[in-house]
């Protein structure tokens, strides 16, 4: 069983929604990325999916998003990212789940020998713009991003199994240095990390866009236009 990565997917069958905004090289976005995974991934593989799956605005809007992921190859793991308005409760979200579809929220994820954590996370102190309701959602994310580790933590203590870590933003700080989110993910005893929410040029531009081991711990930016819409293999 291999353990891949994309992000960002940004499907939109149900909404008017052109990624080709952002770039010539985001047309039919959805068949490119179709034919590889198909291609590469086998149904025994595991597929994170850190956040932004569907532009839709509520839950029954992002059933063909959803449908789509659900008919690629392997056990996909989902997050929320900052785009996806249709996740609900995640007694709702998971109720209305395909069966290959896995939603991570506050709380740890266990497939084969892995187990996976994590949370969407926010920008931080230093951030254009940042500001005191910022400062709310940044401070609420630390919390659920340390209990979806503690309970990761001690799962992979209690079998010995790897802990995988998601985040939907960046978890670095502005300045691509440590910060309360990477300080948690260190502790953990994770040894991979993976985020999405940065893309194209910006993406390489960012003192955040940080990818390779770092404190220990190895992370991966999976956005699926800076993968050329293929998925990452990060374990076999």
């Amino acid at each position: 069983m291999a353990v891949w990565g994309i992000s960002d997917l940004h499907l939109g069958f149900r909404a008017d929604k052109p990624m080709t905004i952002f770039g010539s090289h985001w047309a039919e976005h959805p068949d490119c990325m179709a034919v590889t995974w198909d291609e590469i991934v086998a149904d025994d593989d595991v597929v994170l999916v850190p956040g932004d799956n569907s532009w839709a605005m509520r839950l029954e809007e992002a059933d063909l998003d959803l449908a789509w992921i659900a008919d690629r190859p392997g056990t996909k793991i989902l997050l929320k990212g900052n785009h996806d308005y249709w996740w609900s409760s995640i007694g709702r979200v998971r109720a209305a789940l395909p069966e290959s579809l896995r939603a991570v929220q506050n709380d740890v994820i266990s497939v084969d020998k892995y187990h996976f954590a994590g949370s969407r996370l926010w920008d931080q102190p230093g951030h254009r713009g940042f500001n005191a309701n910022d400062r709310k959602i940044f401070l609420r994310e630390i919390e659920r991003l340390k209990l979806s580790l503690q309970l990761g933590k001690k799962a992979a203590a209690r079998d010995g199994r790897e802990l995988i870590v998601l985040c939907h933003y960046p978890p670095f700080a502005e300045d691509g240095g440590p910060s309360p989110f990477t300080e948690l993910i260190e502790d953990s005893g994770a040894r991979l990390c993976v985020y999405g929410h940065l893309h194209g040029r910006r993406a390489r531009c960012q003192a955040r866009a940080r990818e390779g081991e770092i404190a220990g711990v190895e992370y991966r930016l999976l956005s699926c236009d800076l993968l050329n819409f293929s998925p990452l293999k990060l374990r076999e």
